[in-house]
């Protein structure tokens, strides 16, 4: 059995949008790998190209190039789907009916028995915490309720695949809360997750694997580890004592910010300062220090460099 669940070789679609058929490269040549079990995240602003690419990896949205395989068979297939679990970034359903109904005809889709869609329907309104509105129909349900009907009807088949895009949106945090212990679950279940968020530090908290995504191109590909750098980025200190016009702090080297935070001042500090001496300087300067915290670089900042800083930019 190959630990390959999905793989996408050199993948591209192009659109055509408005009156003057103006194109649109949605994607341009994405490839990468996911392995069962883990999870695997997809990052990037707006227009980055996720969505499409989540839609051609489910067989709803064809390339216009390249290829790509689900269970060692091309996407679209028959086969595939049934193992295929998926919640679109902005799902749309029947209004008139209520979780148990939605969960019922989606079952019936897939081809499960009345006795065990009955079951499967019963735990996951549990799981994703929709037991006290089983009878309200969706037109009733706020958008995190609706996202959590979605998420239900993603796993009725019991999915060897989830495909997730957005899961969270709509959700607050104890929403977001549930369904990053819902990932968690599926995986000890052995599952493997693709997952699309904008919401990085929970990205950071479940995810295996990451591409960064930036104008229909994978920028980076990699574990946390593999895409950070174990550098300190900046270092915030919180003093007392000090005010932000302080004339102690106008010979402070590597001071980026200072800025008052309910009754401390906030200095950060650039990550390769001379800790000791910025701390003796502050001291002789009269500042009680209250906290010296190192930030080394994470998820968002390798997001920031690859969607933001020039140097990604298209020529």
């Amino acid at each position: 059995m190959t630990d390959t669940v999905l793989s996408v070789r050199d993948i591209a679609k192009t659109f055509h949008v408005g009156f003057w058929r103006r194109k649109v490269h949605a994607v341009r040549g994405v490839s990468f790998e996911v392995r069962r079990g883990e999870v695997f995240a997809i990052v990037g602003p707006n227009g980055a190209g996720k969505t499409t690419t989540l839609k051609m990896l489910t067989g709803l949205v064809r390339p216009d190039s390249g290829s790509a395989s689900l269970f060692g068979a091309p996407t679209g297939g028959l086969e595939g789907r049934r193992r295929l679990g998926y919640l679109p970034e902005n799902p749309y359903f029947y209004d008139h009916l209520s979780a148990p109904e939605l969960l019922r005809y989606y079952g019936r889709l897939h081809g499960l028995d009345s006795a065990t869609i009955a079951e499967r329907s019963a735990a996951l309104i549990r799981q994703v915490g929709l037991e006290h509105a089983e009878n309200r129909p969706l037109r009733k349900f706020s958008k995190g309720m609706r996202q959590r009907a979605g998420l239900a009807q993603a796993l009725i088949n019991d999915p060897e695949l989830v495909i997730l895009d957005e899961p969270q949106s709509g959700l607050d945090p104890v929403g977001r809360k549930e369904v990053r212990d819902l990932i968690f679950d599926l995986k000890r279940r052995g599952k493997t997750i693709i997952l699309s968020s904008h919401i990085l530090p929970d990205v950071e908290a479940v995810c295996d694997r990451v591409a960064v995504f930036n104008k229909g191109l994978v920028r980076e590909i990699g574990t946390l580890h593999e895409l950070t750098s174990e550098k300190t980025v900046y270092v915030e200190i919180l003093v007392r004592g000090l005010d932000a016009s302080s004339p102690s702090l106008q010979g402070l080297t590597g001071l980026e910010l200072a800025e008052p935070r309910g009754g401390v001042l906030l200095l950060q500090m650039r990550g390769d300062v001379d800790l000791r001496a910025t701390l003796d300087a502050l001291h002789a300067g009269g500042a009680s220090v209250e906290s010296v915290t190192p930030h080394k670089e994470n998820l968002e900042d390798v997001f920031l460099r690859d969607t933001v800083d020039p140097s990604t930019e298209e020529e």
